[in-house]
């Protein structure tokens, strides 16, 4: 269920509120248990989503590097490139 988070830190373009709100959903999926809560779990589902949410934007907000910034579509060839070997 994890598989889709993503590092989000230092690269360009920053990461969007989209990116953060997906990894937000994934965090609370994979701690739930839960795909897709129930109708009884959706509210308490939502309200752990935005404080995960809040708290990730609050820590890419404040970590510093003096890395340079990573480029998306490299790091996305040398996951692909993984990805063919180890399913080769």
């Amino acid at each position: 269920m994890c598989r889709n988070i993503r590092t989000l830190h230092n690269f360009e373009p920053p990461a969007t509120k989209d990116e953060v709100h997906a990894a937000a959903v994934q965090y609370v999926r994979k701690i739930s248990g839960a795909a897709k809560p129930s109708q009884a779990n959706q509210a308490a589902f939502d309200v752990a989503v935005a404080e995960v949410y809040e708290a990730t934007r609050r820590l890419l907000e404040g970590l510093t590097t003096t890395a340079p910034p990573k480029d998306r579509e490299v790091e996305a060839a040398k996951a692909r490139a993984r990805a063919q070997t180890r399913y080769a």
